[in-house]
């Protein structure tokens, strides 16, 4: 049994998650599934006694940290978790719905039923093709994200809109928040983001420095071209010029792709 706080926090101990008895629990729990030797698991929201040595955390602080086994049930439970606590009620009645099917339904009172969903989101490596220490790769700070010390760039980032395929959000969501033009849109990889419930599709693309980089003041307080001598730099904590994407998310393994690979 997983225990993860109503903030989305849980017990870690030596980059491990605390699983804890489900005897004498109560309240509402979620199947999170069965594992190879048969071990069900499940998620339960409460307060977790203290223990030994460990520290409640977010999945951001210490998903780097964990077994895939670990990081898999931590991001299943706060996306399921954020669902029930959203949707305790109906949206077309305003009556209550009740949990069924292990907590992957929720019923209303006249039979409809309602499933977890997930938001598709893309999000993107631009860099320019250049190989070596002189290529650059555009970054860029988000208008939200503290400006005291030294400020965060990371790769861009949007929703899929109704209709549109995940390489069309990629050009828009680029083109919108820096002014950039794209191509050759190349899909990397995926990770679930439970906050609350989108997936990252993650692609890289090539982009022209030369192009004039116009932001969108609501979505972006500063974007640039970084090299990969800049870049490398602060990765390797030779320079605090500034600060890259949380190791644990899909931004950082695009960064280091670039970096090691195109």
């Amino acid at each position: 049994m997983l225990m993860v706080t109503s903030e989305g926090r849980a017990l870690v101990r030596e980059k491990q998650l605390i699983l804890i008895s489900s005897d004498g629990l109560t309240g509402e729990r979620f199947f999170l599934g069965v594992d190879s030797e048969g071990t069900a698991y499940f998620a339960v929201v409460g307060e977790p006694k203290p223990e030994p040595e460990a520290e409640l955390a977010h999945l951001f602080e210490v998903g780097v940290e964990l077994s895939p086994r670990d990081g898999r049930l931590f991001a299943q439970a706060l996306g399921l978790v954020q669902w029930h606590a959203d949707h305790r009620f109906s949206p077309s009645t305003g009556e209550p719905t009740v949990i069924e099917q292990g907590g992957w339904v929720r019923r209303e009172a006249n039979g409809g039923l309602h499933f977890p969903r997930t938001d598709p989101a893309v999000i993107m490596l631009v860099h320019d093709g250049v190989p070596g220490p002189e290529g650059r790769a555009l970054l860029g700070s988000g208008a939200l994200w503290p400006a005291q010390g030294v400020r965060r760039y990371s790769t861009l980032a949007g929703f899929v809109e109704p209709g549109e395929t995940a390489e069309a959000a990629v050009a828009r969501e680029v083109f919108e928040e820096a002014g950039v033009g794209i191509r050759k849109i190349t899909y990397f990889g995926s990770q679930p983001h439970p906050y609350p419930r989108s997936l990252m599709l993650g692609f890289t693309a090539l982009g022209d420095p030369q192009e004039p980089i116009v932001i969108d003041p609501e979505e972006l307080a500063d974007a640039r071209w970084f090299t990969r001598d800049e870049v490398r730099a602060v990765k390797d904590r030779v320079s605090d010029a500034f600060r890259l994407p949380n190791r644990s998310s899909i931004s950082y393994r695009l960064v280091l792709h670039w970096l090691d690979t195109l």
